[in-house]
Formats: C-alpha cells, sequence, structure tokens
C-alpha cells in the first residue's frame, strides 16, 4: 500500500492537502464533525468483544502490511505530519519546550529535505503537546508557524483532582492559547459502570473547551478489559469527543495494537450510526519507525483514507521522530547514522 502521489510516480512524497481539504466519508457516506448527542445506555451495555479475535487480528498486521523504498519515506513523512511531539516531564523548562517546537517546526535536517526534494511540502509535525505551565511560551514559539498546541488538562494523569478544577484548568489552557485539549477521564467510572456520570464529566469538559478540539483519554492501561476500553470509547464519543486517545503515557502498559484496533472499531462503528467523524491518538510506547507503519497501516484499513490526515489521526510521540529521520536517512544514503545526531529537544 502507498500513498496516493500527485507530483510524480516516482516522488516518495505524499500528496501535501491543506487541513480539512479531503472530504472525511466512510462506506461511500460524508461524514460531519463529531458533536455531543444523547447517552444511549443500550448502545454502552450491548458491547461485547471477542479478545481472542481482536488479539488475532492484531497481530496480522505487522505481518501483512509491508512498505519499501520510496514508498515507505512516503509514509514516514505522513508519519511526521501526523505527530503530536511530547514533552510531558516533570524537569521540563521553557527552554526544553522552545527546543521541541524548533524541532516541529523543522523535524528533518535541512541535508534530508533537499535530498528527498521535499522543500514545498513545508513539512511540520501535527502539534506540540505539552503541560498547562509551558502552554504560552509554546504559543510564542510556534508563532506564524500553524502548529497546533496541546494542553494536557483536568488533572492529568490520573484526572482526581476535584471537577471545578478540572474544568477550570482547561478555560485557563485555552485562554493561554492552546487550541487542543487532551482530558483524561475518571477511570472509576468505568469499573462502577457510572456511564451517565462518565457521559456528564466529559461533557463538562468538552463545554469549557469551547473552540478548541477535544481528545479524550481513557487511560487504557488502566481499564483491564477491551470491554471496558469499548464502552468508555463509546460514552466519551457520544459526549462530543472529538478524539478518543489511548494513554497518558505515564501507565504501566499504554498504546497497544488489540487496544487500538477495538477503538477504531469503536469509531468506525459510531460514524456509521450517527454520520459524525472522530479522530484516533495512539500515545505511549511507539517508538520506533516500524510502529508508526503499524498504526498507519491499522488505520487505513479499518477507516480509510481521511484517517490518515492529521485532522483525524496523531502520535503521542518524541523519540519516534528520531528513529524516523534514521529510516529517512538510510533511505537517502543507505547508511544508518547514530541516535545522537537526530536529537528531539
Amino acid at each position: 500500500m502507498a500513498l496516493q502521489q500527485e507530483n510524480s510516480a516516482h516522488s516518495p512524497v505524499p500528496a501535501h492537502t491543506p487541513s480539512g481539504s479531503i472530504p472525511v466519508t466512510l462506506h461511500g457516506r460524508e461524514l460531519i464533525p463529531n458533536r455531543r448527542i444523547p447517552l444511549d445506555v443500550s448502545w454502552v451495555e450491548d458491547i461485547r468483544v471477542n479478545t481472542s479475535a481482536v488479539e488475532r487480528r492484531a497481530a496480522s498486521i505487522p505481518a501483512r502490511r509491508s512498505v519499501k523504498k520510496d514508498y515507505q519515506a512516503a509514509w514516514l513523512l505522513r508519519a511526521i505530519s501526523c505527530m503530536d511531539l511530547t514533552t510531558l516531564s516533570g524537569d521540563d523548562s521553557a527552554e526544553r519546550v522552545k527546543r521541541l517546537c524548533a524541532k516541529a517546526r523543522r523535524p528533518l535536517q535541512d541535508h534530508l529535505v533537499q535530498a528527498l526534494g521535499i522543500e514545498d511540502l513545508h513539512l511540520t509535525t501535527g502539534a506540540v503537546c505539552v503541560y498547562h505551565a509551558f502552554v504560552e511560551t509554546a504559543v510564542k514559539a510556534l508563532e506564524g508557524s500553524g502548529i497546533r498546541v496541546a494542553a494536557v488538562s483536568t488533572g492529568f494523569p490520573a484526572g482526581l483532582s476535584p471537577l471545578e478544577t478540572r474544568v477550570e484548568e482547561i478555560r485557563r489552557s485555552v485562554e493561554a492559547g492552546a487550541s487542543e485539549i487532551d482530558i483524561v477521564i475518571t477511570r472509576a467510572h468505568v469499573f462502577n459502570g457510572e456511564w451517565n456520570a462518565l457521559y456528564d464529566e466529559v461533557a463538562a469538559f468538552k463545554e469549557a473547551c469551547g473552540p478548541a478540539h477535544m481528545k479524550a483519554i481513557l487511560g487504557t492501561g488502566d481499564l483491564l478489559t477491551l470491554r471496558n476500553v469499548a464502552r468508555a470509547s463509546w460514552v466519551a464519543m457520544m459526549a462530543g469527543s472529538d478524539f478518543i486517545k489511548t494513554s497518558t503515557g505515564k501507565e504501566a502498559v499504554n498504546a497497544t495494537l488489540p487496544v487500538s484496533l477495538v477503538m477504531v472499531r469503536a469509531i468506525r462503528e459510531y460514524a456509521e450510526r450517527t454520520g459524525m467523524s472522530v479522530g484516533y491518538k495512539p500515545a505511549g510506547g511507539i517508538k520506533t519507525a516500524k510502529q508508526a507503519l503499524d498504526w498507519m497501516a491499522l488505520m487505513k484499513d479499518e477507516l480509510g483514507r481521511p484517517w490518515l490526515e492529521p485532522t483525524l489521526f496523531r502520535y503521542g510521540a518524541s523519540s519516534m521522530l528520531g528513529d524516523i529521520e534514521r529510516q529517512l536517512e538510510h533511505h537517502v544514503t543507505g547508511r544508518y547514522s547514530a541516535t545522537y545526531r537526530h536529537p528531539v529537544a
């Protein structure tokens, strides 16, 4: 499989299209962006997941899909454009965030850009994701680039602070300039089957986001079962989430292909029922270019070409960019470079 290439049959560059220019369709039906709908508990309670079938299908993805040479380079460039370049460490500083933003503006070194012939692509990452304290720093560093600033919010990563505090945190981040908010749900609502409480919580977060896009982090590593993952996904979507996201990156287990398969099939079924599109963001544990290709193959197989755009697909990653650079350098030169030659921040 290869990305559509419009300029040259031999170009490794994926077609560059402005945000939103590709119609979002599923099975030939044009979809609209997600908006809140009334909670239908029957939809949630009726969910069943065949775990062994999910695991077999997920295991087949790396084995069945392989892209090489120019096509692989094209897919890796697409992966960069769908990346939320992230720093969420306890020792973050304004200088680290500025360096991360500089990398987001110019994710590839100049010699690679020239060798690939992609100067006109003006490639950037999809967003930069930071704590609230660094939103203003990131907004200023990215001014004029068109790169979005995402802020983790709502008591990240545990989400256990009072609801009023979490809602106010969202509002402050939006006021500071964040155009995307990554919220975390209360996992206990899922364990206890408190679907109305989970719906009301996510809906309150969405309202506080105002014009900012909201990604609902489910904390899938904490949810224990794939059925819980599917149920939480449905409630978050009905409450108006623009994206559903696997993890904070702080759990013991983060993004996995079985979890991702369950979530993207929930997105597909939700679109079939409602006519509305929801984006997907796997985060945590995706560190290599090979993994980036596996997740893109999953998105294309299960949801189709529109979900290979940053408007509907993001990776939460940082170290993955360095490995993608190394693979692209190998594509250009035939040699692998040392990791230290591709610093992120």
